[in-house]
């Protein structure tokens, strides 16, 4: 299967038929047939119903048809960035990001920094902490904003800038009668169902979280485990519980969920910038002061 077989495929689609097809691509119709068949060849089923006059997609072609348009527009736009990048004129930036920066950090930054550099494509991922620095070593992002409790462990091959240490906050039900207080007991966990994130078995982030708890001699009952932090607020915020956030998301946050400063909670947690070592790249550079840039603005305006 090629990306010509694939094109003539979805032009006849488009078209409505071959003849037509072989018209706009300016190739006789001969060409078209013999393509479509080896692509069938491959697939190893019919794309179209020749039976019937216009021919109709099969099954095969409408499960192959809208996935192999996209194929096409993906195509089309590396090889136009990819020019971009080889004359100079553009660049391109691939950017691994945890589910939490999208409430505060990240939007404003990408704002920023696509209006200073307009011509650099930002190819943006979201993975979590522990899959960015495979990301990283696949040349599939050039940056990796992880979040990290306590220490981490560094590897040799990467390089690991600090964000922003950030301290943990209470999420609770808006109308839970500890909402009302100035800041959350964290011992009021032992009442309080517990909301664990992020649901992954590579990521040791809830798990931390409850090993601190169980060092106060505080065994939450877990009622729910949330794929991400989206979810675990929505819990929160349908009065299922309460869990532990990064400070840095609250502001600006949901309407039905409390943040509360925490009483005696001796961890935290570190947004970190982690990139190839000694890897020379201008465009990351600016990224990434931009990144510390806007969290030292965030931090006065606080």
């Amino acid at each position: 299967m090629n990306l010509r077989q694939i094109r003539y495929f979805c032009e006849v689609v488009d078209a409505g038929g071959g003849s037509a097809a072989a018209k706009r691509l300016f190739v006789a119709p001969t060409a078209i047939s013999a393509q479509l068949t080896l692509l069938e060849q491959n697939l190893g089923g019919e794309l179209f119903d020749r039976s019937t006059r216009p021919m109709q997609l099969t099954s095969l072609g409408k499960f192959f048809y809208p996935r192999a348009k996209e194929l096409l527009i993906q195509a089309t736009r590396l090889e136009e960035e990819s020019r971009q990048v080889a004359s100079g004129s553009g660049g391109w930036l691939g950017i691994g990001f945890i589910r939490s920066t999208l409430f505060s950090l990240l939007p404003a930054v990408i704002k920023n920094y696509r209006a200073q550099n307009p011509e650099v494509h930002l190819d943006l991922v979201e993975v979590l902490s522990e899959y960015q620095e495979e990301g990283l070593r696949q040349h599939r992002i050039d940056v990796g904003i992880s979040r990290f409790i306590g220490l981490f462990e560094r590897h040799a091959d990467m390089h690991y800038e600090v964000i922003i240490n950030d301290p943990f906050m209470a999420a609770l039900p808006i109308d839970h009668p500890l909402a009302e207080l100035d800041t959350f007991p964290i011992s009021a966990f032992k009442q309080l169902p517990f909301i664990l994130y992020p649901k992954d078995p590579r990521s040791p982030f809830g798990q931390k979280i409850l090993t601190h708890l169980e060092e106060k001699g505080i065994r939450p009952t877990v009622t729910h485990e949330a794929i991400e932090i989206h979810t675990a607020l929505a819990l929160v915020g349908a009065g299922l519980g309460g869990t532990l956030v990064s400070g840095s998301i609250t502001p600006n946050n949901r309407r039905d969920v409390v943040f509360l400063p925490v009483d005696d909670i001796d961890i935290s947690t570190t947004l970190v910038a982690v990139t190839r070592k000694d890897e020379a790249n201008p465009l990351l550079d600016n990224f990434i002061k931009m990144l510390i840039a806007n969290t030292t603005t965030q931090k006065k305006d606080a």
